[in-house]
Formats: C-alpha cells, sequence, structure tokens
C-alpha cells in the first residue's frame, strides 16, 4: 500500500489545488489529491530533487 503525504500548507476547505507525493522504492510518486483514484506520476528520487530545487 502506497503511503500518500500532502503538504501542511493545503488548505483543509477541501477547494485547494494540491498534489500529494509518495516515497517508493527509489522513486517519488506525485498525484493530484483531487483524483486519488487518478493517474500518477512516478519519477525517479534525483529527478524529483531537481524538480523540487527549480520550484523554489
Amino acid at each position: 500500500m502506497i503511503e500518500w503525504r500532502k503538504s501542511s500548507r493545503s488548505s483543509t476547505s477541501g477547494q485547494s489545488n494540491c498534489v500529494e507525493v509518495a516515497n517508493l522504492p527509489g522513486s517519488v510518486a506525485v498525484r493530484d489529491s483531487r483524483d486519488p483514484d487518478g493517474p500518477m506520476l512516478v519519477v525517479r528520487r534525483d529527478v524529483f530533487a531537481v524538480l523540487v530545487k527549480e520550484l523554489k
């Protein structure tokens, strides 16, 4: 079972546009929190680290 995490900065009103992330062996999964049964993007950890760095 995958454990998904949402940012602590996400709104609790349920109307926010957020993503959730999950640690997988050697990779990170990302999905839309409003569509938990929808598709997910899986990337290597190093790629995810670059993404996060660029977003900051």
